[in-house]
Parts: structure tokens; C-alpha cells; sequence
């Protein structure tokens, strides 16, 4: 049993076909198809049923998978910790980002990252926070960008606190309130909001400090995407509460501070237990730009 056929049978179980599974391991199908075959015969059972029209894992496979994969993490972290020995960082690093990120330039930072650390593979993921420290505790995320309501830390990880602010009001041009200098929380209970879905961290804030005000609001549209949600302001649809950096400049919008509005902090957090080179490469290098800006 060979590396390379453990990454051959992953690829075909995620994309569920022989093609797109060579192409994304950058081989001839035939290739991937005689490896996949060779390790069926060896373990002595079929990992694919395969049709004409699609291929799907049998039992033994869906069976087979966690321990596979798992392996060719534990190889990959392997090879990971022994080139750290000798100063290279190299393996996977997944970072997490939730939809409204304003203190780290994500971007940026990942591209000075790779720029040093050319031999890390980086991916980045997306989510609510809740679910970012689900997937860090599961080793599925190596580092993530949390925002929560103030009073509120994350569980079970490793945290610093990055940032903290008020969000503020957002509201179409035309907007009956637009041209106030400041807004209270009872000048928009009547309003209709976007916002994110309910349940997430995102939402929990704003939903926080309408129940500390006593106050109801009608929460018509969800997303998680603050471009829709932008959107529907600007139409006139609804008004939003938002972090001041995700309000673009625009002459259909408007952004109102809230005086007793929700307030936000972000996180960067990561696991506690024995964190990957190339995790630990990318904190001190987030740490070295935080403490030069």
C-alpha cells in the first residue's frame, strides 16, 4: 500500500469520477484507475462501484476512507516536523475566515506568507465562528479568524483577541434616517433588517443587544454574504448592522453610528495541541506584522 494510492482513492471519492480524480492529482486516468485496481486487489475488496455514469464507494471504501485519509495526514505532518528540524517549512495549512474580517488583511498576509514559505500549501476556508472552532478542534483548520459579541471567547482553543468595535447602521440614501448623527437601537426596532442567518455569531450580537434593550426587530433576510446583504440595503429592503470597514463607500448608502448597538471583537485562534510547523510559522509572522503596525 502506497502514499500516492491513498491520495488516488481520496480524489475519486470526492469528485465521484475516474477523470476529474486524475486531473486533480495531475495524472492519466489510466494510471490513477491501475493504481486504484492494484490496491482493491490487495486488500481484497472493491472500494468503487463503478457505472457508466458515475462511481461510488462500496461499504469496504466508505469504510476504508477515515483511516486513509488519516494516514495521509499523519504522513504529510510527518514529513512536516522532520524538515522543521532543519529550518524548512513545508506541508498543508488551512486557514478559516468568517465573512467579515477587518483586522488582519487576509490577503496580504497570506501572500507574504507564501512569498517566505513557498513549499506550504495553503488553503483557506469559510465559515461562521461557531463552526471555525468545530473545525479546529477537529484538526480540519489549522488557524481561523473568529468575530463574537463582546463577553464572548471561544471554547477549547487557543485565542488572542485581535480587534473590537461597534457596528453601525446601515442604510439606503434615501432612508428616512439617514441624515441622523447617531442612532439608538429603539430608532430601528421598526425597521426590517438583513442580517446573518440565526443561530451564527455573526447574528448573536446584534440579536444580543436588541434583547438587553427590550426591543423586537423583524429579521425578513439571511445570508451569509455581506455583499446581499449590501445589496438589499441599497434597494431600500432593509437596514443592517455592520462593521464600519465593511461598509464600502457608495452614494446609496449610508452608515450611522448606533450608540447602545452591538459590539463586535475579533480572534485569532488556533488549537492547543501541537500545532503543525506551517501553523506556527504563519502566528509568529501574523504576530511580527501586528506588533510593527
Amino acid at each position: 500500500m502506497e502514499l500516492q494510492q491513498l491520495r488516488y482513492v481520496l480524489a475519486v471519492a470526492e469528485k465521484k469520477n475516474f477523470t476529474r480524480a486524475a486531473e486533480q492529482c495531475f495524472v492519466v486516468q489510466s494510471a490513477l484507475s491501475h493504481q486504484i485496481k492494484a490496491l482493491e486487489q490487495e486488500l481484497g475488496v472493491p472500494l468503487f462501484a463503478r457505472t457508466s455514469r458515475r462511481v461510488e464507494l462500496t461499504d469496504a471504501g466508505a469504510a476504508f476512507l477515515p483511516a486513509a485519509r488519516a494516514s495521509l495526514e499523519a504522513a504529510e505532518r510527518a514529513a512536516a516536523d522532520a524538515a522543521a528540524t532543519v529550518g524548512q517549512i513545508r506541508g498543508p495549512l488551512t486557514i478559516g475566515v468568517i465573512p467579515t474580517v477587518t483586522a488582519i488583511d487576509i490577503p496580504t498576509a497570506l501572500g507574504e506568507f507564501h512569498r517566505a514559505h513557498p513549499a506550504v500549501s495553503i488553503a483557506l476556508r469559510n465559515g461562521g465562528s461557531d463552526e471555525l472552532v468545530t473545525a479546529i478542534r477537529a484538526g480540519e483548520v489549522d488557524i481561523a479568524v473568529l468575530g463574537l459579541p463582546d463577553a464572548t471567547t471561544p471554547h477549547r482553543v487557543r485565542f488572542i483577541e485581535l480587534a473590537r468595535e461597534r457596528l453601525v447602521a446601515v442604510l439606503a440614501a434615501d432612508h428616512r434616517l439617514s441624515g441622523r448623527r447617531r442612532l439608538r437601537l429603539r430608532d430601528l426596532a421598526d425597521e426590517t433588517f438583513a442580517d446573518f442567518p440565526a443561530g451564527t455569531q455573526g447574528r448573536a450580537q446584534s440579536d444580543r443587544a436588541f434583547d438587553a434593550a427590550e426591543l423586537r426587530r423583524e429579521v425578513t433576510f439571511e445570508s451569509m454574504s455581506t455583499d446581499l446583504i449590501l445589496d438589499l440595503v441599497k434597494q431600500g429592503l432593509a437596514v443592517a448592522l455592520l462593521p464600519p470597514a465593511f461598509v464600502p463607500s457608495n452614494p446609496n448608502l449610508v452608515q450611522v453610528p448606533v450608540s447602545d448597538g452591538p459590539t463586535r471583537v475579533e480572534y485569532l485562534a488556533w488549537s492547543d495541541f501541537d500545532p503543525a510547523p506551517a501553523a506556527v510559522a504563519f502566528l509568529d509572522a501574523l504576530h511580527s506584522q501586528m506588533a510593527s503596525n
